[in-house]
């Protein structure tokens, strides 16, 4: 009891107790540290203390010298204490790390307790000191700090977050011996670092496992199984040159355990996108999870210094270039981002690093009206001028800097990006670099929406994207705007909603449908006619003018509301991978559920806005006449409508950079129930037919002659099998909803088989993977089911409940790859992987690895011979002889007590929960009477035989002394 640690004169409770530990020489001796500052040295064997320390500062920590002679305690004041062990009246030397000393030999200003202290020696110098806390309290806003103290030395190592807790790394178990510390090991809230002790500045090793996906916040990520082999040993040349410099020279000293049996054998790769605009490739393959490569993508723009600074184009408060959406070819290695200021980026891979001078950029307005609009009194509005008939618009020609016009005639901004590209020239290293920059510009005072889907497809040379606007079509190779449609326009005249537009605007940029082979721009169909005056032009009477000004009012209040819902969304979304919980009075079956960060769902006519949801380039059939496949874009929208676009590609080489793009609709619509999320092609024997590609090669190298006449020979690589098979064999188009999925055969377009998902929830993600030599849809529905279908049949393989939508951060990162996989961030800071195959799951155990491993002992410090004999040496101590019932006496009903059962980890595995846990419970039952019946078995026999013997040997003696007389004997 504490009142017989302390002195019997003191009555005070001396608080929790903070330390406990054995003198390293003596076992018997225990060291007792109490909160208030005693400190006790209590003998296990006299049942008495020896000794008592008392300081006036609380203690947070103890720590001991080898030889068991001294002691450290750090103090709540900053100090610290060093005892000898047979001096309890004043401590040895008394050390403030931090303090400053004041002159006049007056105590020096207190500091910040010391959390944690520890007493590391070495044979051939000064000891270790290492402590964490005790900083001087006028270092506000410093960050948290580790303390080394070696003789004279004082090493401050700055912290990014706050220190758990450290434990030092020394070359001996024994703590009894010369401790030679060589690393410390720093616990941080959200890192692990192992500091260097052995070299010069204390470096820090470089950590092998990542604890850095949450460096900035995850706000979007893709999982790629069964890559291309030669793409992760590219990604880690160009990643291994980004390291920092500073790192220790040595490798990572912790080294226990050992790695499990790697079965598979496909490269798998995740990129994560963050809030900051930076990109990750991690190196996924088995069960490792390593970083390959960091691309940041918010270099390319201008930074604005503080919050004053910024510009008022911004449609984000905070994180303007966070990362919204991330489309890869693994092929060809082209990479394209979206962003959430309304901004594309395409990068295009390299191992040279490269100095662009100008960075090519376009400016896109993609606006959502259409052009036959009644004015207030009834009167038809003329058609606005055709465009494709005219100049060419800016927004073809590639822009070397963001347009410099501001606003428009009525003072509302206009032709304005969000972000500002910089005008200097752009060191790149080697890795990804800046291909082209799109940035959607704020039109009539209108920011841009955030785009909701994006497409790229390095053997066309094409990226696409939209929103809830529209649609825009960029060939990145000629650096020019293929296609800028509103949503409303794709349809023509077969709209099926007959929807009206919002309000008219005075000014609009060249948007269409069919293409104009000199020009390169888009003609709508329903624009070919010239445009008619007289009577539909507007009038300016006082009604009109009043009808105008109310207009422009409920204009100006539907952006201001529409910033302000956008900012907020901006932040929730921005907050995807914090641990915000949805409200609950969110209903989950509402398929209303925002899967993007658009602010579109803000809009005041957001049912009459048709956003696009996905885009797939791929060469299959477009019509219904169309006797052989060609090149496409399959455009899917939150409506249920799939519309396709036939792209009419001139020949590869140098005629591919002269010659135009020319794209058209085709008038295909088919229809679903719910918001279109994947499309995917299928041959007729049922394998996946990707997009075509293009094989990488370095672009930073120039040609050979012969290289040159190769890459005009060059064709782009289309794995579809259909181009080589007879007319008569088709394809098949799987389409996926949020409600349903559908298999389409074309080119008749009939569909041939549909299987309704979900009646009650709705589908959070949708991918078209492979399995086991087959292809199958994998769904994750909002309710928490997983869903697999056979293709081209759509029969239901599987259906589990597996995790229920809990939070947005779930719905936003979960993705399907190849091979039965799936992930989804977890928590902020963790990345779930799980698999729905069984080949993966039988070989998980081997999988994974071994924590602990035996190793040999080192051998134990010679005791030498004068500390034998005269008692200097470790004293050992049999604790059960001191503990045990003999000496103490039986423990108390309340207090546990350990009974070694017989089955091991076997018998641990067989007491599960349920029947099985029963039935195993029952066998082991019965396998101990069994035990129990053959140890009576065998004692039986044993008293048997012990009885025939007795027999035997009476018998024996009897004949032997059967004719003696009784004197004998």
């Amino acid at each position: 009891m504490w009142n017989k640690a302390i002195e019997l004169s003191s009555k005070s409770h001396p608080g929790p107790i903070v330390h406990i530990s054995d003198n390293p020489m003596d076992e018997g001796k225990l060291l007792i540290g109490f909160e208030s500052g005693t400190v006790v040295l209590w003998d296990l064997k006299s049942k008495k203390a020896d000794y008592r320390y008392t300081h006036d500062e609380a203690i947070h920590s103890v720590a001991w010298h080898h030889e068991g002679k001294q002691f450290i305690c750090s103090h709540s004041d900053g100090t610290l204490t060093i005892w000898n062990v047979k001096s309890p009246t004043k401590p040895f030397q008394t050390i403030t790390p931090h303090g400053k000393q004041l002159k006049d030999g007056k105590k020096p200003e207190p500091c910040k307790p010391i959390l944690k202290v520890e007493y590391k020696t070495t044979r051939a110098g000064d000891p270790f000191i290492i402590l964490s806390g005790g900083l001087s309290y006028d270092t506000v806003g410093r960050r948290p700090c580790l303390t080394v103290m070696h003789g004279k030395s004082t090493a401050v190592l700055e912290m990014d977050y706050s220190i758990v807790d450290f434990l030092t790394l020394c070359e001996t178990p024994y703590p009894n011996d010369f401790q030679e510390p060589y690393a410390v090991v720093v616990l941080l809230e959200k890192d692990l670092v192992l500091i260097d002790l052995a070299q010069n500045g204390y470096p820090i090793f470089e950590n092998p496992y990542p604890l850095t996906i949450h460096e900035s916040p995850v706000t979007c990520c893709e999982y790629f199984a069964d890559c291309p082999v030669d793409l992760i040993p590219a990604l880690y040349s160009v990643g291994a040159r980004q390291k920092r410099q500073g790192y220790s020279k040595k490798e990572w000293p912790i080294s226990g355990g050992n790695w499990g049996l790697i079965t598979q054998s496909y490269p798998e790769i995740i990129i994560t996108g963050h809030a900051d605009g930076s990109i990750k490739f991690w190196d996924a393959s088995a069960i490792t999870l390593q970083v390959l490569y960091k691309l940041k993508t918010a270099k390319v723009f201008e930074k604005s210094r503080n919050k004053d600074d910024r510009p008022n184009t911004d449609i984000v408060d905070e994180d303007p270039y966070a990362i919204q959406i991330i489309s890869w070819c693994p092929e060809s290695r082209m990479l394209c981002i979206a962003g959430v200021s309304a901004h594309v980026i395409i990068y295009r891979f390299s191992k040279q690093e490269v100095t662009t001078e100008v960075i090519p950029m376009l400016e896109v307005r993609l606006l959502y009206e259409i052009n036959d609009v009644e004015s207030p009194d009834g009167e038809q509005v003329p058609p606005l001028p055709t465009p494709g008939t005219g100049s060419n618009p800016q927004s073809i020609v590639p822009q070397s800097h963001p347009s410099t016009s501001s606003s428009s005639s009525d003072g509302l901004r206009d032709n304005v990006p969000c972000l500002k590209v910089k005008n200097s020239p752009l060191k790149q290293s080697p890795g990804y670099q800046i291909e082209l920059v799109i940035q959607l510009v704020w039109v009539s005072g209108e920011p841009p929406q955030q785009i909701t889907s994006l497409a790229v497809n390095s053997a066309y040379g094409l990226v696409v994207f939209g929103n809830c606007n529209g649609i825009a079509m960029v060939d990145y190779l000629q650096k020019t705007v293929l296609l800028n449609l509103g949503t409303i326009e794709l349809y023509g005249s077969n709209d099926p909603y007959r929807r009206e537009p919002r309000s008219p605007r005075k000014t609009r940029q060249p948007s269409g449908g069919l293409c104009d082979i000199n020009e390169g721009t888009m003609v709508p169909e329903d624009r070919c006619k010239s445009p008619t005056s007289g009577s539909g032009s507007p009038n300016n009477s006082d009604d009109d003018q009043k009808m105008n000004n109310f207009i422009e009012k409920v204009k100006t209040k539907s952006r201001k509301f529409s910033k302000m819902v956008a900012n907020d969304i901006a932040k929730m979304s921005r907050k995807l991978s914090l641990p915000t919980e949805l409200k609950p009075d969110l209903d989950v079956k509402d398929n209303s559920f925002s899967r993007s960060r658009s602010s579109s769902v803000t809009s005041i006519d957001k049912e009459s806005r048709e956003a696009i949801s996905a885009l797939h380039f791929c060469e299959t059939f477009t019509r219904k006449a169309d006797t052989s496949p060609s090149p496409c874009l399959w455009v899917g929208t939150t409506l249920g409508t799939v519309l396709v676009i036939v792209l009419n590609l001139p020949p590869g080489g140098e005629q591919r950079l002269l010659q135009p793009v020319i794209v058209s609709p085709s008038g295909t619509i088919l229809r679903l129930k719910g918001a279109i999320l994947r499309m995917a092609f299928l041959d007729t024997t049922g394998s996946l037919v990707p997009p075509a590609h293009e094989p990488w090669r370095e672009h930073n190298v120039p040609e050979d002659k012969d290289e040159k006449e190769k890459s005009k020979k060059r064709r782009p690589v289309s794995v579809s099998p259909s181009s080589s098979q007879e007319i008569s064999e088709n394809q098949y188009a799987v389409i996926c909803s949020e409600k349903q999925a559908k298999v389409i055969s074309l080119p008749s377009q009939n569909c041939v088989y549909k299987q309704n998902i979900t009646e009650t929830s709705f589908v959070l993600r949708g991918d078209i993977v492979s399995l086991s030599n087959s292809i199958c849809l994998a769904c994750f529905c909002a309710n928490g089911h997983i869903m697999t279908f056979s293709l081209p049949s759509l029969r239901p393989l599987l259906d589990v409940y597996y995790l229920p939508l809990t939070n947005m951060r779930i719905a936003r990162t979960f993705c399907f790859t190849n091979n039965g996989q799936a992930l989804y961030l977890v928590s902020p800071t963790e990345i779930q992987r799980l698999t729905y195959s069984q080949e993966t799951c039988e070989n998980l155990q081997e999988m994974l690895g071994e924590l602990f491993t035996p190793v040999e002992t080192p051998e134990a410090p010679n005791r030498g011979f004068f500390k034998g004999l005269f008692g200097g040496g470790a004293q050992s101590l049999d604790r059960e002889e001191l503990f045990g019932e003999s000496a103490s006496g039986k423990a108390s009903r309340s207090l546990a007590q350990h009974i070694p059962g017989p089955g091991g980890i076997e018998g641990v595995k067989g007491a599960a929960s349920g029947v099985v846990g029963e039935l195993a419970r029952a066998r082991l039952a019965l396998d101990e009477r069994g035990q129990k019946l053959g140890e009576l078995e065998e004692k039986t026999a044993a008293m048997l035989y012990s009885a025939d013997s007795f027999s035997k040997h009476a018998h024996e003696m009897m004949l032997k002394y059967k004719d003696k007389k009784w004197y004998q004997f």
